[in-house]
């Protein structure tokens, strides 16, 4: 025994050693392993701290665990801001003995720790989540692609977050609060996979309808996996949506790489009524545990078919309600004869063939009954043949289904009959009536009623024609807090209405949408008005305003707006307007936005085409003033047009982040005078001018302003047209600025006269320059171009590196500080290089002559030509000069030409002797190396222009050859779409032909039922 207990005790030691040594031994191999594989078979950013990987044996015993945290996958390209995954903790089980032996690393367990997924689909197809390279990818380029294999027998995720978005369908599904398992043993070919999924709050929607919404889900699913077929069969399964449990029979395949087949049937496993009725958005909650229910439901369907490129599976499903019935104990009455019939089919599977058929609807809510039937085929043309019917007292309603906080009254009846085609081209015949009489709405978000709320209207078209559509409302009016708004609309021609409208009242904007919320947006204020307009659109669009009776007056105080794209809001404290057919003329309009403020008046005219006609642009010239302005608040993200900061009153940025984005559909004359304005660091006072807004370009004229001491002047422009790549085009006049203020503010200075630095004294230039803004709203230096000149009134030049070496070089030290004074220089860029003319300086008795370039990284490649006395100087340097020149007797020549290379840069100068002449050639000797650095620079830009050229005929190319392809799509799925339907109508009518039943003798004629919609019926 004592042996025993030994040996059990030293293979626990060896254990616990094992346990702690085998992470240590292994760690850092893991960790490269890691590294490798995420760099070589996944194709996006994946970002990670690689301290964040670490490797336990405890956790998964006898497996070793790879531990990585906060990782996150960002895709590329069109989804390079989108992240595809966000985990914060990912754990992998790897094959302890497979670590240890050094081969084939197998992986057999992965799971996560609350994931936030995010899935995309293009309407392209391009999806995000298709990043892995392949095996045969990965292997063509030379990797070695046995390093890891998946082995896996589990996998877990805990507390994610999963969203869908498909934008070709589109879809969109978010699942939180999910829980999944799974286990099977993927090294086999042929083995059973069970899983088990609970969602907290599961939500869908298509086509912007939100068919479900805050669902729980709850299911357990075992599949047959034949991976030598690549197909999986259901085999036990049940899946709960909220109270409602159903399940799948039937098999998904993949015969080849693109196509996926389906053969399911699904069903319900119960069917009571109260389990459909769990689906009812607002009804899951602790009442409906305890709701009273009867009545019975069916519910089957199915899923058939191939879904590819151009096909999609057949389906169809049928759902019958019976008698039912729901009572909520805490209300005296029950929703009765709740009776449905309702089948959907679609074998084809083409969206365009769908067959909704509804032949029976019927609900007595209390006392009041509501009847509905409806048929449709097709969607583009459809055949649409349908009627509802309802006659309900709001206040019975809500004794019946409970709404939280929420008050009601009033008598709502609807008679609404519609037969025909609905397509872009024709209408249904339809036959609808709305009443409501004496209505009331009341609810906790503001407890302010609307009252007295009468509305009467009628949309009739009694030939299928679209324009002979007519919509009459001859009398709306309601009350809200003592404010009534009352008014009535008439019109026909849907196409080019004809339209007859009068609305006249006060609107509390606060009340109004705290009543009915608008997503997203915080309105407030209150607009008063009496507004009135006859007349025709056709002459709207044609823009025939005399024929278009329109008048009105409009006074506004305290209106707020906020919302996602104007985080800083917009608040307008008093407005006061009056209106014809032509244009509104604004007395007077004062407000705020974020930090700014604004007073303007003026005259706006097209607003009906504006209003009313896609693509005509508004036009207005008006007079604004403001003491302060910060453009940094209007800078929008280059890419997604959204704002970059959130910025409130009195915490503005204090550097610009983004880039300003011109409205598209304005058409402006904005004479301007602000007192001061923020624009990234800078502060500009006395701003005054006209900016002309046409077609997302702003028109500068005669603007001028002061910052930094001088006194600045601009006209040209400023397009946000590529938003992404925004261009200007600009002419400065600028007055007395220090270059020492230049050289701090301005980053095209630091860089492009990187000489300002170690100057003293003023400057003024008049400069055209061009190029692209960039995502900060400053120049682009790589994209600039341009030509002017800068005069120097006065520049002292100390300390310069530059002029140091000169000194040393040529032992004349008065080139160590130099005064210039009323020197005008003539410079341009190209690009993205400053190409300086020559232009002569005068030392002492030194003349000198100076030109050249220097590039955006900061290179120096100029020239300078020193014509000196000759007795100035030294032995050495009149030795070398005799080398340069070949004239041995230089005291013969009363001065000297020398020619110096200055290269590297403005910290760190090379400063050479390159010539020597006993000529006055300074001149010539510069201009000659300027003339090569500025054709140097013209050929780099010409050949950068070819470059992108080129490059954007490649992209055009490829995306005209993706639209080929989709368009070949197209056209298959639209033919086979009409094989489908073709065929169907062949079997319809063969079926009607030869299935058709003898006819049976006629029944004897009943009394027509009463019609249960009238008052006591």
């Amino acid at each position: 025994m004592r042996k025993i207990l030994i040996g059990v005790l030293l293979f626990l030691v060896v254990l616990v050693a094992a346990a702690a040594l085998v992470p240590l031994l292994f760690k850092d191999k893991l960790r490269a392993l890691a590294d490798k594989q995420l760099a070589e078979r996944v194709r996006a950013r994946v970002l990670y701290d690689p301290a964040n990987i670490d490797v336990s044996l405890l956790r998964t015993f006898p497996d070793l665990t790879l531990n990585l945290k906060e990782l996150r996958v960002i895709g590329l390209d069109s989804f390079r801001r989108d992240t595809l995954a966000y985990l914060p903790a990912l754990r992998v089980g790897l094959d302890v003995m497979s670590v240890v032996r050094g081969g084939q690393i197998k992986v057999k367990t992965v799971e996560l720790d609350r994931p936030d997924l995010s899935l995309r689909v293009l309407k392209s197809g391009r999806a995000n989540w298709d990043i892995m390279i392949s095996d045969s990818a990965a292997a063509a380029q030379g990797q070695d692609t046995t390093q890891v294999s998946l082995a896996i027998q589990g996998w877990k995720l805990n507390d994610a977050r999963l969203r869908y978005e498909d934008l070709t369908l589109p879809f969109r599904m978010e699942a939180r609060g999910m829980n999944h398992s799974g286990a099977g043993d993927f090294e086999r070919n042929v083995f059973d996979m069970t899983s088990q999924t609970t969602v907290t709050d599961l939500d869908m929607a298509y086509g912007g309808v939100n068919y479900l919404t805050d669902k729980q889900v709850n299911a357990d699913v075992t599949m047959a996996m034949d991976l030598d077929k690549m197909l999986f069969t259901f085999k036990d399964n049940k899946v709960k949506l909220n109270d409602f449990p159903f399940s799948f029979a039937g098999a998904i395949g993949l015969p080849n790489a693109t196509d996926i087949t389906y053969d399911l049937t699904f069903k319900a496993l119960e069917t009571d009524f109260k389990n459909i009725l769990s689906l009812v958005p607002g009804v899951y909650t602790d009442k409906f545990k305890n709701i009273e229910t009867s009545g019975k439901v069916a519910f089957d369907g199915y899923y058939k078919g191939t879904q590819s490129a151009v096909r999609m599976p057949g389906y169809g499903l049928n759902l019958q309600v019976s008698n039912g019935q729901f009572h909520y104990p805490d209300l005296p009455q029950a929703a009765r004869n709740i009776n449905l019939k309702m089948n959907v089919d679609n074998p084809s599977g083409f969206t365009n063939n769908v067959k909704v058929n509804i032949p029976q609807f019927h609900l007595d809510l209390g006392k009041n009954p509501i009847d509905g039937n409806v048929l449709i085929d097709g969607l583009e043309p459809m055949k649409l043949d349908g009627r509802v019917k309802a006659n309900v007292d709001l206040a019975e309603m809500l004794k019946v289904y409970p709404v939280k906080d929420l008050a009601m009254r009033g008598q709502f009846f609807v008679d609404a009959t519609g037969k025909g085609i609905y397509s872009k081209t024709q209408m249904p015949v339809v036959n609808a009536a709305i009443r409501l009489t004496n209505g009331y709405v009341k609810s906790a978000q503001f407890p302010a009623p609307i009252e007295q709320i009468n509305l009467n209207g009628t949309v009739v078209n009694t030939t299928g024609q679209v324009n002979d559509t007519q919509i009459n409302l001859p009398q709306f009016r309601m009350v809200l807090e003592g404010e009534p708004l009352e008014g009535r609309l008439a019109a026909q021609n849907i196409a080019k209405p004809v339209f007859d409208a009068d609305v006249r009242g006060t609107v509390d904007l606060t009340k109004i949408t705290k009543i009915f919320p608008l997503e997203g947006m915080t309105v407030t204020g209150r607009v008063k008005g009496n507004i009135a307009a006859k007349g025709n659109m056709a002459d709207v669009e044609a823009g025939r305003y005399q024929n278009v009776v329109a008048s009105g007056n409009v006074q506004a105080s305290n209106i707020t707006y906020q919302s996602k794209d104007l985080p800083q809001g917009v608040k307008i404290s008093s407005a006061n307007a009056t209106f014809n057919n032509n244009q509104i003329a604004v007395q007077s309009l004062a407000g705020t936005t974020g930090s700014s403020d604004f007073n303007a008046s003026g005259t706006v005219s097209n607003y009906m085409g504006y209003l009313f006609v896609p693509g005509q642009s508004l036009l207005a010239t008006m007079t604004v003033n403001s003491r302060n302005f910060n453009v940094n608040e209007w800078m929008v993200d280059e890419v997604t047009a959204k704002p970059t900061a959130a910025a409130k009153p009195g915490a503005a940025p204090a550097k610009a982040q983004g880039v300003v984005q011109i409205p598209k559909f304005f058409d402006l004359v904005l004479n301007s005078s602000v007192g001061n304005v923020t624009y990234d660091n800078l502060k500009l006072t006395n701003l005054k001018g006209t900016v002309l807004v046409k077609d997302q370009t702003a028109t500068l004229q005669n603007l001028t302003f002061n910052t930094l001491g001088g006194e600045f002047a601009t006209t040209g422009s400023y397009t946000s047209k590529d938003l992404a790549h925004p261009k200007f085009n600009f002419g400065l006049n600028i007055k007395n600025l220090s270059f020492q203020n230049a050289f701090s503010a301005f980053n095209t200075i630091k860089t492009l006269v990187p000489l300002a630095s170690q100057v003293e004294g003023i400057f003024g230039t008049n400069f055209n320059v061009s190029g692209e803004m960039g995502p900060d709203m400053m120049p682009n230096l790589a994209s600039l171009s341009g030509k002017g000149l800068f005069d120097v009134v006065r520049a002292a030049v100390n300390r310069s590196e530059v002029m140091t070496k000169i000194a040393s070089l040529t032992t004349l030290p008065e080139l160590k500080e130099i005064l210039v004074v009323n020197k005008r220089i003539d410079a341009q860029i190209v690009n993205g290089n400053l190409i300086v003319q020559p232009f002569d300086l005068t030392v002492g008795d030194v003349k000198m002559t100076l030109g050249g370039s220097n590039s955006l990284a900061g290179i120096l490649e100029y020239a300078a030509a020193l014509n000196v006395p000759t007795g100035k100087l030294g032995s050495a340097l009149s030795s070398k000069v005799t080398q340069l020149t070949g004239v041995k007797d230089l005291q013969g020549t009363d001065r000297v030409t020398l020619g110096l290379n200055i290269g590297g840069t403005v910290t760190n100068p090379s400063v050479k002797l390159t010539s020597g002449s006993v000529k006055d050639q300074a001149k010539t000797m510069v201009t000659s190396v300027v003339k090569t650095k500025a054709a140097d620079a013209l050929n780099n830009l010409a050949a950068k222009n070819k470059f992108l050229k080129d490059s954007t005929l490649r992209v055009e190319e490829l995306n005209r050859q993706a639209l080929e392809a989709r368009a070949k799509q197209e056209v298959e799925k639209r033919k086979l779409e009409a094989e489908a339907k073709a065929k169907n109508e062949v079997g319809r009518q063969l079926n009607n032909l030869f299935g058709k039943p003898k006819p049976k003798p006629a029944p004897t004629p009943t009394p027509e039922p009463a019609d249960t919609t009238k008052k006591g019926g």
